[in-house]
């Protein structure tokens, strides 16, 4: 009796380990899950983040809530998403500045190389430079001429420092070797503005946002920064062809998760990525915002902690050299 006493409360001991333990992985994800996203709703990484989170949606058959967390160039959202809870509800969706901040920033709370599991890359977006529509050059030679006579009189946009249009601009005064002023801004929209408005008179940025405005003509394109000509806009020469040689600039965006995430969260959130990444409708709509789907290869935590090490070691001197810092 006492045996068979032991036995049956060895048994409900097992079942209530059994009640409280964790959902088994095969069960996830048994809530909606939240991918953040660094920047106001509406701007270029939102967008992205928005049609890639309804295709997640319908492989994981659970809802990918897109959570914005602006402000200071991203640190915000990264660093929300490193102190977050590891169990594969939150996700992080954030461009080249998660390589740029350990320069940009000198008290960085969070480090992007280490305290952050890995997703995968997702896609890259070209920039073009664009200026407000009564700028009196016609093309990229005759701005640099302008640039080089009117120096600092040239105002030169961004959505904020350490935004990836802060970026372009360091590189581009880098480049034409003109000590433009620059007048940043809260984000991508409130800079666009004022280039339709005249207030300012540069602006190099993503296609997600420009593309709609060169497309009505509704401001004057000078170039794409990226090797080759885009797809989209084939008869617009890249600034290096125009002269300005090696510059180059494709802003990436990738998928993190808090360190410590479940490796089986990871690998099945990092699958729907991948499904929604081939599906028709999403490659159609990155069609036409003019981003590029990036290889299987690169869409790996692998393939993502290659590229994060590569550019952070790329853009620290670059920006050490500016001597700009975003605190």
């Amino acid at each position: 009796m006492i045996k068979q006493f032991r036995h049956a409360a060895a048994l409900a001991s097992l079942a209530g380990l059994v009640a409280t333990a964790p959902v088994h992985a095969e069960t996830y994800p048994a809530k909606p899950i939240t991918l953040v996203v660094p920047f106001a709703a509406g701007g270029p990484t939102d967008v992205v983040a928005r049609v890639l989170g309804a295709a997640m949606t319908k492989t994981l058959n659970q809802t990918v809530l897109v959570e914005n967390r602006s402000g200071a160039g991203g640190t915000i959202a990264a660093s929300y998403t490193a102190r977050a809870a590891p169990d594969g509800y939150t996700f992080l969706i954030h461009h080249n500045g998660m390589a740029t901040a350990p320069a940009l920033y000198r008290k960085l709370p969070y480090n992007p190389l280490t305290d952050f599991e890995y997703v995968g890359q997702v896609i890259d977006v070209p920039m073009t430079l664009v200026g407000r529509k009564d700028l009196p050059a016609k093309d990229f030679p005759e701005l640099l001429t302008y640039l080089k006579a009117q120096g600092d009189k040239v105002n030169l946009a961004h959505a904020g420092l350490g935004a990836v249009s802060h970026l372009c601009g360091v590189l581009l005064r880098q480049a034409v070797g003109a000590n433009l002023t620059t007048v940043p801004y809260q984000g991508t929209g409130p800079a666009m503005t004022a280039i339709l408005g005249g207030q300012v008179d540069l602006l190099c940025d993503q296609t997600t946002s420009t593309t709609p405005y060169i497309k009505s003509n509704s401001v004057k394109l000078f170039g794409v920064t990226t090797a080759a000509r885009l797809k989209t806009l084939p008869d617009t020469p890249t600034l290096a062809e125009q002269g300005l040689k090696g510059f180059e600039m494709v802003v990436w965006h990738g998928m993190y998760a808090p360190k410590g995430t479940p490796k089986e969260a990871i690998t099945k959130f990092g699958d729907a990525l991948k499904a929604a990444l081939k599906d028709p409708t999403v490659a159609q709509r990155m069609h036409e915002l003019g981003a590029v789907i990036v290889p299987d290869a690169k869409q790996t935590p692998a393939g993502l902690q290659t590229w994060l090490a590569q550019e952070t070691a790329r853009y620290a001197p670059i920006i050490k050299a500016a001597g700009q810092f975003a605190d």
